[in-house]
């Protein structure tokens, strides 16, 4: 392209960031995605040493790999959230809050206390794992290719951070381990231990929603909303966040089957109910309930044989005799 008609191009695209989202000025900035993907390995790092990254690590240095990689999510948090908190001042119509370090800091130090306790959740979220599946020969090979100890051990964390009411940071963390898992759990949703999702491809679990302890997912389950844009307020606006409960809850040892949909803010699932595969449901069940859909009607029938089947048929048959 000429310069004359890259200049004109330039003007059209300024246009289109005034009308539209901006861009992500550095005298005010966002969370950067990046950044927000490094604080999301340093927290596997911390959580499982060698696993996540190349390094070799010994028991003899495990407490200096430790101490390293907290020191860096310490400088990561500090960076991001400082960025967050200045973010939702600015669309609040506020000031940058005065003391902002000093709050963004005891914010951090006291986040980072839970990495003990999101320890000891994700652990047992292994130890899940290696129960329900006949596949898992070990533990490491658990946490080194199941996508569900990636996609929980994230949002655990996350949860953390939402918990402690850190603006947008949670959710780009759990995107993060969403685009890798294909396991999409927003920070908002509370998980009780020993959680276990299987396969895990295509789950999707919402911001209100609460799962009990020992639970099990297949592939393909939502824990959705249902209708979410029926529920506005006096303004017609749409109500957002936790304070909009339109998720459904999972009391403890319940198990869902691939594909199956449970949709609604009024919804539970009583303790040790199953859900089949391929159900729709809208509505709550008692405990020790089986939901399953009526079997399909299938129709078997004999496949045409083409001309070339019936010829590599015949060849086979001279074959034989031969």
């Amino acid at each position: 392209m000429t310069i004359s008609r890259l200049e004109k191009l330039v003007d059209r695209m300024r246009d289109t960031y005034e009308r539209g989202p901006g861009i992500n000025d550095h005298h005010d900035a966002l969370p950067e995605r990046e950044s927000v993907a490094k604080v999301c390995h340093r927290v596997l790092s911390i959580l499982f040493p060698g696993y996540f990254t190349a390094d070799r690590i010994s028991k003899d240095e495990l407490d200096t790999h430790t101490m390293s990689q907290l020191m860096d999510l310490q400088a990561l948090l500090l960076d991001q959230i400082a960025r967050a908190q200045r973010y939702s001042a600015r669309i609040a119509g506020k000031p940058t809050p005065s003391h902002l370090a000093e709050h963004s800091r005891a914010q951090v130090h006291e986040l980072m206390d839970h990495l003990g306790d999101v320890r000891e959740l994700v652990s047992s979220d292994v130890e899940a794992a290696f129960k329900n599946d006949p596949a898992a020969l070990d533990r490491e090979t658990i946490v080194l290719s199941y996508p569900s100890i990636e996609a929980l051990a994230v949002q655990r964390f996350a949860h953390c951070l939402y918990r402690a009411s850190v603006p947008i940071l949670p959710r780009m963390m759990t995107e993060v381990a969403h685009s890798h898992t294909g396991i999409d759990i927003h920070p908002g949703a509370a998980i009780g231990d020993s959680f276990f999702i299987d396969h895990g491809t295509g789950v999707v679990i919402g911001e209100t929603c609460t799962i009990g302890k020992h639970c099990v997912l297949y592939h393909g389950v939502t824990l959705g909303a249902w209708n979410p844009i029926g529920a506005k307020d006096e303004n017609g606006d749409l109500k957002r966040g936790s304070s909009n409960k339109r998720h459904p809850d999972l009391e403890d040892k319940v198990t869902v089957y691939p594909g199956a949909t449970i949709l609604g803010g009024d919804t539970k699932i009583g303790h040790h109910s199953v859900i089949g595969g391929n159900v729709w449901l809208t509505h709550s069940v008692e405990p020790y309930t089986l939901v399953t859909i009526k079997d399909p009607e299938l129709m078997i029938r004999k496949r045409k044989v083409v001309p070339s089947v019936r010829v590599s048929a015949r060849l086979s048959a001279r074959h034989k005799k031969g």
